[in-house]
């Protein structure tokens, strides 16, 4: 019998180009998705801690849960820690019970290497220390999921990715995009860290080994594309890849500190200026896994979209 497939956040960035992966294997996908845009797409409760979901959850052997109220620089809730908690701890948790009382096998989670930290370099065995509301609502997610599969006897798999890039890449990586192509200058010249990034097509190809591999289950990866790059670097990759000459002033950081913090932009700042880099090694050995794109390609592949986004407008 086929293997039926349970993807949440089906339309979104990272379940798009997963479904349209899956679509090429021999799964039955299952599309979730909160409003119906196309005929394959499957409707479904939001993510709540109310949600009934036994009548998409029926006979599906794997969920790869993807849906969450995602990260924003800029959070509007009243409350921001009791809104990310509302869908991404007790909305998850919900699912995720209602997923092994229908005898769901295995449940991949989404999580993010915000629950290591803001800043530093991290490994599988690095203590989570959420420094953010979206960070401490998926750590308090990975928790109770621990705690349901250790009950229940579902496989449970968390995958912590860093920032994700590719075609159809939305916020603060399309806006660099736009301004590297517009031949802004940019004072990041002298940026001297170590960020991680996983291209878009990296991650679905390790969500994809994570359905079936008996030796991943009830583990933590921290996941990303194998090589670590500098903002500066970034941006002159990114240009390469646009075809365009970076235009980098090499502004000291302490300067590019000091003017975030007085123009109120210095989360924004510390996030172009910090390290954030993350050792992947445990799920490659694990999985016997290398990253099947280099990130010359995936930002060759991201560019390119964005080539085609913008002469479309």
């Amino acid at each position: 019998m086929m293997e039926k497939i349970l993807v949440t956040g089906a339309n979104g960035f990272v379940g798009g180009a997963l479904c349209k992966h899956l679509d090429k294997t021999d799964k039955d996908v299952i599309r979730a998705v909160r409003s119906i845009t196309s005929p394959n797409e499957t409707e479904f409760d939001g993510i709540d801690p109310d949600g009934k979901y036994d009548a998409v959850l029926t006979e599906v052997d794997v969920v790869i849960h993807l849906a969450a109220r995602v990260h924003v620089m800029q959070d509007t809730a009243a409350n921001p820690l009791d809104a990310f908690r509302e869908v991404n701890t007790y909305g998850t948790l919900n699912l995720a019970r209602q997923a092994a009382e229908c005898g769901v096998r295995r449940f991949i989670f989404l999580s993010s290497v915000k629950v290591n930290g803001e800043s530093g370099t991290f490994s599988d065995e690095s203590a989570p220390q959420p420094k953010d509301p979206y960070g401490v609502s998926k750590w308090e997610a990975e928790e109770g999921l621990k705690k349901i599969c250790s009950e229940t006897g579902m496989e449970v798999v968390i995958l912590r990715p860093p920032l994700v890039y590719g075609s159809g890449v939305t916020a603060n990586f399309l806006q660099l995009m736009r301004a590297v192509d517009r031949g802004i200058p940019l004072p990041l010249g002298a940026i001297d860290n170590r960020r991680s990034l996983i291209y878009i097509g990296n991650l679905v190809d390790v969500i994809t080994r994570c359905l079936d591999h008996p030796a991943v289950a009830g583990k933590t990866y921290l996941v990303s594309d194998g090589e670590d790059v500098s903002t500066t670097l970034l941006i002159r990759k990114l240009a390469k890849a646009l075809g365009r000459s970076p235009r980098l002033l090499p502004i000291p950081s302490s300067a590019l500190r000091l003017a975030g913090r007085l123009l109120g932009k210095g989360q924004q700042m510390d996030r172009l200026l910090d390290s954030l880099a993350v050792d992947a090694g445990s799920i490659c050995k694990d999985l016997d896994w290398k990253p099947p794109f280099t990130m010359d390609e995936g930002l060759k592949a991201a560019t390119e979209w964005y080539r085609k986004l913008r002469s479309d407008r």
